[in-house]
């Protein structure tokens, strides 16, 4: 008796990685390399912050203000007597979770609300859609901005403001990912053999693009960092005297001519943290795409 099973989903990309496949094809891009060894050296720093810091970073010294970078102060003190490479290292923490924590939410919100709009199709799509156009048509920026400042300066409405920023980037990429695999063969004949739609898009569908949402992600943190520090620049964000890259430019902005380190070493951090993540998500583009060689 001729029996039909359940067709079994493409080749995962994610799952390859762990095979050694994706790896060796990201081990090939050296800026790919790079800045993976960066966003480690961040997350390492970020984690172990209390144990890197040589002093607390809110530790206040009215004879150590605006000193130059000496073999007590690597990194030179700001306009308080701080050290400042207490705060970089502590600033990592803020900058990185609100990076991570604000993707999380866009992913969170935006994913189910693309992989519905692309696989119901008709008015859910229209609905979703027409709501997602409208949100980029406004800048990513400027709109973080004012959500922040409506809902009042913090590093968590700062996240949320960014998380919300950024969720029709995931709608719109979900949607047009799940429009062209879901005509694919296999999903059709998950479907004909009786799975229900929820299965065959949980199934199915969102595990084939995982890949293109994990390149979105890390492209997606490096923004999100941008602009929680444009935010505690404007003081919209972490609140002092916690740490934070960009409330450190905000107060370093008045000692340019005569303490310049202390616009230096922030403004470095956020410049290598951001370049970092961008050069890892070019270079996981490149790896997940089933077409390289």
């Amino acid at each position: 008796m001729l029996t039909i099973s359940e067709p079994k989903p493409s080749a995962n990309p994610v799952a390859n990685f762990f095979r050694g496949r994706v790896w060796r094809r990201l081990s090939k891009r050296k800026s790919a390399l790079v800045g993976l060894a960066v966003v480690l050296l961040m997350v390492f720093v970020a984690v172990f912050a209390p144990l890197l810091a040589p002093y607390d970073p809110a530790a206040q010294s009215w004879t150590a203000v605006r000193k130059a970078p000496s073999a007590a102060h690597w990194f030179g003190t700001d306009e308080a007597g701080r050290d400042m490479l207490s705060r970089i290292i502590w600033g990592a923490r803020a900058s990185l979770l609100a990076g991570l924590t604000s993707v999380g939410i866009a992913m969170a919100i935006g994913v189910p609300l693309g992989l519905a709009a692309g696989f119901l199709g008709g008015l859910v799509d229209g609905l979703i859609s027409r709501f997602t156009d409208a949100m980029l048509a406004c800048p990513f920026l400027i709109l973080a901005i004012a959500l922040a400042a409506f809902l009042g300066p913090s590093l968590t409405n700062a996240m949320l403001a960014i998380g919300i920023t950024a969720m029709p980037l995931f709608i719109r990429l979900t949607r047009g990912q799940v429009l062209s695999i879901k005509a694919e063969d296999y999903v059709e004949a998950a479907s004909a053999v009786g799975n229900p739609q929820w299965r065959i898009a949980v199934r199915h569908i969102l595990p084939n693009i995982l890949p293109q949402l994990m390149v979105q992600a890390t492209l997606t943190i490096a923004a999100a960092i941008i602009a929680e520090a444009s935010m505690s620049f404007l003081g919209l964000g972490l609140q002092p005297p916690a740490p934070s890259w960009g409330s450190m430019l905000n107060s370093a902005q008045r000692f340019l001519s005569n303490a310049p380190w202390m616009a230096l070493w922030p403004g470095i951090a956020i410049f290598a943290t951001v370049l970092s993540f961008n050069l890892l998500g070019d270079g996981l583009r490149d790896a997940l795409d089933p077409r390289a060689r």
